[in-house]
């Protein structure tokens, strides 16, 4: 079924919201305990509780910001390390995962990077006990390729998304859940994704330069 622009940007900002519900929540209730509370250790505790919110949240809307908006200007390139930054922030909370980034061209395509970070995203969230992210990039004849790996003890990948990477679509149609991977998919065309295993995730796609 197709995705008409106005869909597609509904299902987006409802995959927004979720992302951003938590950490806005817990602001909220941070707050609320402060307000409330009277012993100087407890509070610390919730002021903590708030940094550790407000920066997730900062983090996620940096992110965001570069994957899905225009953000990195009008130009046709984002730098590189605009990038990594977004995705060091993103993976910077809860699990554990190490980045090794491999992508030495100083800036990138904009259709390029998006699909580099929303790969980038969908494998840190495979690893859901934390592990390895590797993500490479290059230009090679006129065509950007670009490489993500995760390993870690345990790699899960909804089928849905590694659907809709490869054919377009989940087998409920584009819904918010894999609104990130429509997107990769409309802008590379298809991503070659490894068969499923347990330590192991391994993205590729390529784009004119």
């Amino acid at each position: 079924m197709p995705v008409t622009p106005v869909d597609f940007a509904s299902l987006l900002c409802s995959r927004l919201c979720h992302d951003l519900l938590s950490p806005v929540g817990a602001l909220n209730n941070g707050l609320e305990l402060l307000a409330d509370e009277t012993d100087p250790a407890m509070r610390q505790r919730c002021l903590d509780l708030l940094n550790e919110s407000a920066r997730t949240s900062a983090n996620k809307l940096k992110f965001f910001r570069l994957a899905f908006g225009a953000a990195g200007g009008f130009g046709e390139q984002i730098d590189a390390r605009e990038c990594r930054g977004a995705i060091e922030g993103l993976l910077s909370g809860g699990r554990k995962v190490e980045l090794g980034w491999l992508v030495e061209a100083e800036a990138l395509p904009k259709p390029a990077a998006k699909v580099l970070l929303n790969l980038a995203m969908i494998a840190g969230d495979a690893l859901v006990r934390g592990g390895k992210l590797d993500i490479g990039g290059e230009e090679n004849g006129g065509t950007v390729e670009i490489v993500v790996r995760a390993e870690g003890p345990r790699v899960i990948l909804d089928p849905d998304i590694r659907r809709t990477l490869t054919e377009g679509e989940g087998s409920e149609g584009v819904t918010p859940r894999v609104a990130a991977a429509f997107l990769v998919h409309t802008l590379a065309g298809g991503v070659q994704v490894s068969e499923p295993g347990e330590n192991v995730l391994l993205f590729g796609a390529a784009l004119g330069a």
